[in-house]
């Protein structure tokens, strides 16, 4: 087995949190009220609690918490929507400030930063002097809560951060022996944890014990992993650390005396701009598929916004965009203040910074040329200059219990809420009816009655059930006169193809749906019916009515 080499690891514990912080201080028109370190901080993602501060964990909240569990915990906590474009674009000074005094660092994740151990080493006269040099820098940052930790391997590095020192330095061959005490889930995947408590396997140290092979046969890859991990073993081939390749700058920024209050006038003045941002594209034979696209105006607001394309962004798209982020946000913020007394204010700075880019080569014609996908890029984008952003658009699926709100309009050229946040749509989702999906969804949902053998209007008891039998089902067009449409789909029914008094043949049995109640959503109860025309449908009861979610074909 070989040996493993030293390794520096710099960890700047909570960075989403402290991230969130710096960018609400760069936006901040006013100083805050008092310390925002005072202030429980904690982001989510669907709902639930992504990172949090030192604070709020003193306070019970934890990672993985659901939100309104966290916030029962910790009634002051505030919540925020984690973004990982915010917590990777910051980390990136950061990275550039350590490496004004080292060199060869691999950004493992943002907040944590990695490196070969020798090299300083030599250079500051030791591995501690050198973690003291890269502290100093964090310090300069304002970042005082770095930690840095040293050992054999990169593993057993970031263990070494974790210590609640500043500084930990692990001697060379003791690694192993710092690794053992500590909990078997600090290396395996939590499943394999799970399985491996139950075994009695408790800590890294019992699992280190086991011969490797065995380890293989009875847990596969993963076992062996996080077997080596446990022995403080680096891989069979290659290195721990790949250093980053410092990435070329590519930004351009424009300001603007006196500032511009038209979104016409903002992109005659930013279209030469525009162009040497394309041209430095072009010369270092990239492509961009998303960029950043920030405005400040003469207040000192910043109006900021990331953009992406289906396939890549030209000169004429980008231009399109800034005018509809600065009609959309900082001249109608303009318009607000002016309004107010406070005094006009239009935009004094622009400025681009690609976010994704690509090899131009992947992007080449192919050998017949893509002229059509350019005449219909050309007449799409055209509807959006003349109409605006949403005029054109596509239709998917994201996740969510009602069939009206699993749909998801996304205009054409930016990225939906499924690509930033990943798919939510197979995910089990409590009171969602089960597949097959209806295959007309209503949006709004119609009006209908459900009546019993009597006529009477069929209503849902305290227990979520019926008050009497289907009978009868009646389904109305709404206000609208005419067709109701699908908004994504555009498939249209006829008022005269809506049942009127149609027998009800079967129904399934109701199923509750309580969502979102602390926000003062009615509770709903769902119902699928079956007509005696072969009809089937997806009914809603909800403040004491019954509405039509959707016809399946």
């Amino acid at each position: 087995m070989n040996e493993s080499e030293r390794v520096i690891v710099v960890w700047l514990p909570d960075w989403p949190v402290t991230a969130l912080r710096q960018q609400l201080q760069s936006t901040a028109t006013e100083p805050p009220a008092g310390d925002p370190a005072e202030v429980p901080l904690a982001l989510c993602a669907q709902r639930r609690i992504v990172a949090c501060c030192a604070m709020a964990r003193a306070a019970g909240v934890r990672a993985g918490m659901r939100e309104r569990d966290a916030q029962a915990i910790c009634p002051t906590l505030e919540l925020h929507p984690h973004d990982p474009d915010r917590d990777a674009r910051l980390f990136l000074p950061v990275l550039a400030a350590f490496e004004q005094v080292v060199t060869g660092l691999e950004a493992r994740r943002p907040g944590l930063a990695a490196l070969r151990a020798r090299g300083p080493a030599r250079y500051y006269g030791g591995e501690e002097p050198a973690a003291h040099t890269l502290l100093s820098r964090t310090a300069q940052l304002g970042l005082h809560t770095a930690r840095i930790g040293i050992a054999d391997g990169l593993f057993a590095a970031e263990q070494a951060a974790r210590q609640p020192r500043a500084v930990t330095v692990v001697p060379p061959g003791e690694s192993r022996a710092f690794l053992s005490p500590l909990p078997i889930a600090r290396a395996a995947p939590e499943r394999l944890a799970a399985t491996l408590q139950g075994l009695g396997i408790h800590t890294l140290g019992a699992f280190a014990a086991l011969p490797e092979e065995a380890v293989r046969q009875r847990f596969g890859s993963d076992g062996v992993a996080a077997h080596r991990r446990s022995l403080a073993a680096g891989p069979r081939h290659g290195t721990d650390i790949r250093p980053r390749t410092v990435p070329q700058e590519l930004s351009a920024q424009i300001e603007f005396e006196p500032s511009l209050n038209t979104g016409a006038a903002l992109v005659a003045a930013a279209t030469a701009t525009v162009t040497q941002f394309f041209a430095a594209l072009d010369e270092a034979a990239l492509i961009c598929t998303g960029i950043r696209i920030e405005l400040t105006d003469d207040t000192g607001a910043r109006h900021e916004r990331t953009w992406s394309h289906p396939t890549h962004l030209r000169m004429e798209d980008v231009l399109d965009r800034v005018q509809w982020q600065a009609e959309s946000g900082a001249l109608s913020a303009a318009s607000a203040s002016a309004s107010d007394d406070r005094g006009g204010a239009g935009v004094t700075r622009l400025t681009l910074t690609p976010t994704r880019t690509d090899r131009a080569a992947a992007h080449e014609a192919g050998l017949w040329g893509s002229e059509p996908d350019e005449r219909v890029r050309h007449h799409l984008r055209g509807i959006q200059s003349a109409h605006g952003r949403d005029s054109v658009g596509t239709a998917s699926l994201r996740g969510g219990r009602l069939a009206r709100h699993r749909q998801e309009f996304t205009p054409w050229g930016s990225d939906s809420h499924t690509e930033r946040n990943g798919s939510a749509a197979g995910l089990p989702w409590p009171g969602a009816s089960s597949a097959p999906a209806p295959g007309l969804v209503f949006s709004p949902p119609l009006p209908a009655l459900l009546s019993d053998p009597s006529g009477a209007p069929i209503s849902v008891t305290e227990d979520d059930l019926l008050s009497a039998v289907p009978a009868t089902l009646s389904v109305h067009a709404g206000d609208d006169a005419g067709s109701t449409a699908h908004p994504a789909t555009h498939a249209t029914v006829s008022p005269a193809a809506l049942p009127r008094h149609v027998a009800v043949t079967a129904w399934s049995s109701p199923w509750p749906v309580h969502e979102h109640w602390w926000e003062g959503s009615p509770a709903r109860v769902r119902l699928q019916v079956v007509l005696a025309t072969g009809d089937a449908w997806l009914l809603c009861h909800e403040a004491g009515g019954w509405l039509a979610e959707g016809r399946y074909d």
